[in-house]
């Protein structure tokens, strides 16, 4: 497998990550979200229109995630993510994205308060026990 396969596959199968964005004070805001990749290593995710994180990135669309690791004992690979985000409210990508699981926060897929975060990554640091130095992928 070559390094974007694992980048991939990190995130596929350990999907909650923590989410950095910079707040209007200019320090760092933290957040766990759960998060779906494409193959060519686009994030989504989804949040509301409302939120403080939207405010945050409209600011500052910088935004840096971590994930993987599951436990300080069994290190499976993760990843430091550094990206842009921004937001979609394309109606296709928003039913995509649905599950019943919003239902607590979202009428459906067609709320005006929901929408999709899209980050393009253009640096990922991958960090396994096989070595000390990341692999860099970069776009």
């Amino acid at each position: 497998m070559n390094l974007q396969e694992n980048i991939y596959n990190v995130i596929k199968d350990y999907p909650l990550a923590a989410l950095a964005t910079i707040a209007e004070d200019d320090r760092p805001w933290v957040r766990y979200m759960v998060i779906a990749v494409e193959k060519d290593l686009t994030i989504r995710f989804v949040t509301a229109m409302d939120s403080r994180k939207i405010s945050q990135i409209r600011l500052n669309p910088e935004v840096h995630i971590t994930c993987g690791a599951t436990s300080a004992t069994a290190m499976t690979p993760y990843l430091q993510i550094q990206g842009k985000a921004h937001t979609s409210r394309d109606e296709t990508l928003r039913n995509e994205m649905w599950a019943d699981e919003l239902k607590s926060y979202f009428a459906g897929p067609d709320d005006p308060n929901y929408c999709v975060v899209i980050v393009d990554p253009y640096r990922i640091e991958y960090y396994d026990m096989s070595s000390s130095v990341p692999k860099i992928w970069k776009r």
